[in-house]
């Protein structure tokens, strides 16, 4: 199968890096020449283009890793294989679907997915199959796709590594993902945007604040872009935290240890059951 990867960042280069040795005729697209070098030098792709537009023509698979927009953008500036599949790795759906499916051939199947997989860090030179090991990726099933071909993406992703590979509306993956991962990386922003630094902070560390503001290193045009086109859905699960929040300041200023211990002990039991 020819398979390109454009965008060879993080996600697109752990793609190209998961997919080397099993089989496929993979290709990328990136516009930094010194990036597709690299690829080709480490034996992730046979040839690497700055546009694109010769190699997705001929493409079985074609993978966008780019912002939601440039996703846009290069589906609206390139013709893809006829019979293909287009997917991409964008964290919204929703929005970005109903915009995908008005410029996508219709004969050219777009198949969204979501690797829930990633690193604080931007570029080729951080990516690795590694990324992908145990992770969880998401499905978005729409009234255009195939069964067969959601199946293929199944198989797909699963044969890179994926752990879990669940199918989802593009509207249930927007309000689980505001909660899981859109809601954490705002926490992680105002935690470390709320350190007065009356103190030299990084002396005084532990793992607890290590862990809660390893992502609060942001990608700010990325993730500004996602935010604003999930709002609805962020806001609530932002309300509902809030909610949660608040009962803990009340149970401190009350001193009111038995609501503390009850949240603590509910807070233990449900993480616990995070990693069955």
């Amino acid at each position: 199968m020819i398979i390109t990867v454009v965008g060879l960042g993080v996600i697109g280069g752990s793609y190209v890096q998961a997919l080397k040795g099993l089989g496929h005729d993979v290709y990328g697209v990136d516009v930094d020449e010194a990036t597709l070098a690299q690829a080709k030098k480490d034996g992730c792709i046979i040839e690497g283009y700055v546009d694109g537009r010769d190699i997705v023509s001929k493409s079985d698979l074609t993978i966008i890793c780019l912002y939601p927009s440039l996703v846009l953008d290069f589906i609206k500036t390139h013709t893809f294989k006829k019979g293909s599949i287009v997917t991409d790795a964008v964290g919204i759906k929703t929005y970005f679907l109903i915009e995908a499916l008005k410029l996508i051939d219709q004969d050219v199947e777009f198949v969204s997915g979501h690797p829930m997989a990633g690193r604080e860090k931007k570029g080729y030179e951080y990516a690795s199959a590694e990324v992908f090991k145990n992770a969880n990726y998401i499905v978005i099933e729409h009234a255009h796709n195939k069964k067969e071909s959601i199946e293929f993406i199944c198989d797909f992703v699963a044969s890179l590594g994926f752990r879990s590979v669940k199918i989802m509306s593009p509207q249930a993956h927007d309000e689980i993902v505001s909660f899981t991962s859109q809601l954490p990386h705002m926490i992680a922003v105002a935690l470390m945007n709320s350190d007065t630094e009356k103190y030299d902070t990084g002396k005084y560390i532990g793992d607890s604040f290590r862990d809660l503001t390893r992502i609060a290193n942001m990608n700010a045009e990325l993730w500004s872009e996602l935010f604003l086109n999930n709002k609805e859905y962020l806001l609530e699960s932002m309300l509902h935290f809030e909610k949660k929040f608040d009962c803990l300041r009340e149970a401190l200023i009350n001193d009111d240890v038995e609501t503390l211990k009850d949240n603590f002990r509910l807070s233990t039991s449900r993480r616990e059951k995070l990693e069955k």
